[in-house]
C-alpha cells in the first residue's frame, strides 16, 4: 500500500451547535499554513436549530479548485455521520468516532466488504473535552487533534493559529481549546500509534506559508467592494447571501462605510438606488427570492441611469425552494429582469479571486455606463473557503462621466441656467451626471419616460431618441467585457461548457481525467454572461466536433442563450439540479466515457 503525502479528504460530520463549520474553517487555515492547498465546502439543513451539518475538505500540494466526493478521513461527532457518508468512503480510509457517545462494534455489518480496508479509530472525544475544558462543545477541537495523530500533522503551527483566532478573548480560551487539541492527539497516538504509522494518508509541512489565505466566495466579494471604493451597502439577510451583510457590517467603521439592514429587499435596493442618485458608490446583495422583489428598483435604476451594483446569490427555487442549497436557475431571470428593454450587465464569477475582481469590475462598469450590473453567485461558491494567493489586483476606480463640482459644468455640456441637460444626446450614449447639491446642476429623476431635462415626455421622437441612447451604451460596454476563457486542450475535439461556479469543479476533473488516462478537453468558462460575446463563441465553437453543456440547473439555461444569440444548439447536456454541486468524480467519469468513445 502506497502511502499518499498531501492529498486526501477530510470530512467532519455532526448535529447543528457541534462547531462542525468552524471547525473545517479552522482545519483549512491550518492546512494553508502549512504550505498545502484546501477547498472546504459545507452542507447544512434550512432548520433554524438542529439538523445534521458537514464541513468537508479536499487537501493537495496544488491549488484545489472543488471538494471532492471521495472521503478519506471523517470525523463522525455522532453515528448519524457515519450512517450518512459510509459510502463516500475510499478504500483506505478512516474513521475517527466519538466512542464516549456511540459504539461501532460491528463494521461489516456498517460498511459491508468495504470494512476489512476502513480504519475504525474510537476516540472518546465528549470525555476528553470534558476532561480539558470541562465543555463538551470542545469535542470537535479534540477531533481535530485526533485528526491530526492519524495524519501525522504538527500541532505546533495548530496553536499559534488558535491563539490568532481567539487572541481577542480571555488567555482561559486559549488554553482550552489548545488543551482539547492536545488531548485528542495524545489518546490516538497512544491507543492507535502502530495504526497511524501505517495509515495510507499522511500530510507534511511544506513551508509556514502566510502569503496565502483561505477566503469564502461572499468574503472575496466583499474585500472587492471595499478596493473597489464602495461607500454604501445595503443587505436584508437572506441565505445564502446573509453572510455578505456580515462582512460589511464587520467592516464598516474600518473603512468608512454606511451599511444598512433594511427592512426588505425593495428597502434594499431602493436605499441602493438612492444612496447613488446622491452621489455614493453604492451596492447592495441579495438571492433569489430578495432579487424578485428589487425589479421595479432595477427598473427605476435603468430609466433614470442611476448606477446600481447587484449581487444576486442564487438557491434553488422556485418561492422558498431549498434556502441552504446551490443552484444556478436564476440566470434567465436576472437577464430580463424588470419590465421594458434596458441594458443591463450580468457577470458570474467562478471562484474566489474572479468574485474579488468582478465586483469591481461591476462598480466601475455601473458608474461608467449609468446601468445596473448584477454579480451573480451561488449558495456553492458564496459559502465555501479555498486557499488563495493575497489578492494584488489594482484595478483602478472609474466614476465616468460624474460631476461633483460647480466649477467642472461646462457651457459645452448643453444645459439651460435653470435645467442641467440630464440625459442629452451623447456620442457613446452616456450623458454627464451629477449630484444634488452641485450648483447648475438641477435636473429631474423622472421614472416616466422623459427628455433631456428630465421632464415627461410621450412624444414619438423623443421615445425613440432616449432609447436609442440608452442602448448606444452596448457597443462600448461589450469592448470592456473580457471573453470567455478557454481551459485544457484547445485542440481537442470535445468542448465543455460552463458559467460561474461550475468552472471549479469541471478544472478538477480535468486534473483527475489527465492524471487517470493522460487525457484532456478543451473548457469554455463564461464569467461576462450579459451582453452576450455571439461574434466569439460562434468562432470559437466551429473547431470542435462535439459540444457539451455543464450546468447547475434542470433547463440548461445558458445553452438556451447560446442557441437564441449564435443559433448554436447545445444538444449534450450535463445538468444537475439536486441542490448539489457537481462532484469532480462524476465529472471525470462522464468525460472519459466522452474521450474513449471518439
Amino acid at each position: 500500500m502506497r502511502t499518499v503525502v498531501n492529498k486526501f479528504t477530510w470530512k467532519i460530520g455532526g448535529e447543528a451547535g457541534f462547531g462542525v463549520n468552524s471547525s473545517g474553517l479552522l482545519f483549512s487555515k491550518y492546512i494553508t499554513r502549512n504550505g498545502l492547498f484546501a477547498f472546504e465546502y459545507s452542507e447544512y439543513p434550512s432548520l433554524i436549530r438542529g439538523g445534521h451539518q458537514t464541513s468537508q475538505i479536499t487537501i493537495d500540494s496544488v491549488p484545489v479548485f472543488s471538494e471532492h466526493f471521495t472521503v478519506d478521513v471523517l470525523l463522525a461527532l455522532n453515528k448519524a455521520s457515519v450512517e450518512l457518508h459510509k459510502n463516500e468512503l475510499s478504500k483506505n480510509s478512516a474513521i475517527i468516532y466519538d466512542s464516549a457517545q456511540f459504539s461501532l462494534s460491528t463494521p461489516q455489518e456498517l460498511l459491508g466488504n468495504k470494512s476489512s480496508n476502513v480504519l475504525f479509530i474510537g476516540v472518546p472525544l465528549t470525555e476528553l473535552a470534558i476532561k480539558a475544558a470541562n465543555l463538551n462543545i470542545l469535542r470537535n477541537t479534540v477531533g481535530i487533534g485526533a485528526s491530526l495523530a492519524l495524519l501525522g500533522g504538527e500541532l505546533d503551527l495548530l496553536f499559534k493559529l488558535i491563539e490568532e483566532e481567539f487572541g481577542k478573548k480571555d488567555q482561559s480560551v486559549i488554553d482550552m481549546n489548545c488543551l482539547a487539541i492536545q488531548s485528542g492527539y495524545d489518546f490516538v497516538r497512544s491507543q492507535f500509534g502502530g495504526v497511524c504509522d501505517a495509515f495510507m494518508y499522511k500530510m507534511q509541512k511544506v513551508d509556514e506559508n502566510e502569503n496565502r489565505m483561505v477566503i469564502s466566495g461572499n468574503e472575496a466579494l466583499g474585500v472587492g467592494a471595499i478596493k473597489g471604493g464602495v461607500q454604501f451597502y445595503a443587505g436584508y439577510p437572506m441565505t445564502p447571501s446573509s453572510t455578505l451583510l456580515g462582512y460589511m457590517a464587520a467592516k464598516q467603521y474600518d473603512y468608512d462605510i454606511v451599511v444598512k439592514h433594511a427592512e426588505d429587499e425593495i428597502a434594499v435596493c431602493n436605499m441602493t438606488v438612492g444612496a447613488s442618485f446622491a452621489g455614493a458608490r453604492a451596492m447592495c446583495a441579495t438571492s433569489g427570492g430578495g432579487f424578485a422583489l428589487m425589479e421595479e428598483g432595477i427598473g427605476l435604476a435603468a430609466i433614470t441611469e442611476t448606477p446600481l451594483t447587484i449581487v444576486e446569490v442564487q438557491r434553488p427555487g422556485p418561492a422558498t425552494g431549498l434556502p441552504t442549497w446551490t443552484d444556478q436557475g436564476d440566470l434567465r431571470f436576472v437577464i430580463h429582469a424588470s419590465q421594458g428593454e434596458f441594458l443591463r450587465v450580468v457577470i458570474a464569477p467562478g471562484d474566489m479571486h474572479e468574485c474579488y475582481v468582478a465586483i469591481q469590475k461591476a462598480l466601475n462598469l455601473a458608474e461608467k455606463y449609468q446601468l445596473p450590473v448584477i454579480v451573480m453567485s451561488d449558495k456553492w461558491l458564496s459559502e465555501s473557503h479555498a486557499t488563495v494567493e493575497t489578492f494584488t489586483d489594482e484595478i483602478p476606480i472609474e466614476r465616468g462621466k460624474l460631476i461633483l463640482k460647480s466649477e467642472d459644468m461646462q457651457t459645452s455640456l448643453k444645459y439651460s441656467t435653470d435645467l442641467f441637460s440630464r440625459y442629452m444626446t451623447t456620442n457613446d450614449g452616456v450623458s454627464p451626471r451629477t449630484i444634488p447639491g452641485v450648483e447648475g446642476g438641477i435636473f429631474l429623476a423622472n421614472s416616466d419616460e422623459h427628455e433631456e431635462h428630465g421632464y415627461t415626455s410621450e412624444d414619438s421622437d423623443v421615445r425613440i431618441e432616449q432609447v436609442d441612447k440608452r442602448m448606444m451604451k452596448l457597443h462600448h460596454v461589450l469592448k470592456e467585457l473580457a471573453e470567455p476563457i478557454i481551459y485544457g486542450d484547445e485542440g481537442s475535439s470535445i468542448l465543455l461548457v460552463g458559467w460561474g461556479s461550475t468552472k471549479g469543479p469541471i478544472l478538477e476533473a480535468m486534473k483527475l481525467v489527465e492524471i487517470e488516462i493522460d487525457s484532456s478537453v478543451a473548457f469554455i468558462h463564461f464569467v461576462n454572461v450579459w451582453p452576450f460575446p455571439k461574434e466569439f463563441v460562434k468562432e470559437k465553437f466551429e473547431k470542435y466536433r462535439r459540444i457539451i453543456l455543464v450546468e447547475n440547473n434542470s433547463q440548461g439555461q445558458l445553452g438556451g442563450l447560446i442557441a437564441q444569440m449564435t443559433s448554436c444548439h447545445i444538444h449534450e447536456k450535463w445538468l444537475k439540479y439536486d441542490g448539489r454541486p457537481f462532484w469532480p468524480e462524476e465529472l471525470k467519469q462522464k468525460i472519459i466515457d466522452v474521450i474513449e468513445m471518439k
